[in-house]
């Protein structure tokens, strides 16, 4: 399988292609920005996307998802609470300074959690974990050996997400975090919707938040 994360955007989002070789089907996970840099990884390898997911409707987790669907196909999902953030494009876009905001786009169905989505020999499960937005959508690879937990701005190394940009509580976040990501075995890898990746282990250990 092929898995690359990097950094997209002024604010640094981490987008993350999932690809199978053999079928040449993908997952992008927030392809928030830079859709050239996008379209050239999926060029590299030979993929083509399936699914364009994001883990919620900040900007810049969720803002190229209109032109990216067009240059490189795949159905665009978020979960359906956060619908009502993703109409805000263009606040969010004055919010940070951005003199042009991306154009709403109609969505090709929605994330549920429980969902799993395939893309070739590529299982990914859907975990709802609302606290940062409402809608905030967490994804589990789950493999043989291991288990790669995608968890956007719910959880990072060291912290949790915010909840005073469209989201519920800091209650909600830890509860989210606390029955839907901590149920992984400790060497679960985490990979945040910004910086470092992390595991659970460390985050049960460490993390100011939860211990």
């Amino acid at each position: 399988m092929i898995a690359e994360t990097f950094a997209v955007g002024a604010l640094g989002c981490n987008c993350t292609i999932l690809g199978d070789p053999a079928s040449g089907e993908a997952i992008v996970i927030d392809g928030g920005d830079e859709v050239p840099e996008i379209a050239r990884r999926l060029g590299t390898h030979g993929l083509r996307p399936r699914y364009l997911v994001h883990t919620h409707a900040h900007i810049d987790h969720i803002g190229a998802l209109g032109p990216l669907r067009e240059r490189v196909g795949g159905e665009g999902l978020l979960h359906h609470a956060d619908l009502p953030l993703y109409a805000t494009l263009a606040q969010q876009a004055m919010w940070i300074g951005m003199p042009a905001a991306p154009h709403v786009v109609a969505l090709d169905g929605d994330l549920t959690d429980g969902d799993v989505l395939r893309a070739g020999a590529i299982a990914l499960r859907c975990i709802h974990t609302p606290g940062h937005t409402p809608g905030s959508t967490s994804f589990a690879l789950e493999a043989e050996d291991r288990t790669v937990l995608f968890t956007g701005d719910t959880l990072f190394r060291g912290a949790v997400g915010r909840w005073d940009l469209g989201g519920t509580s800091l209650a909600d976040i830890v509860s989210s975090i606390r029955r839907k990501l901590l149920v992984h075995d400790d060497a679960a890898v985490v990979v945040p919707g910004h910086g470092p990746a992390t595991t659970i282990g460390e985050e049960r250990r460490e993390n100011p938040y939860l211990t």
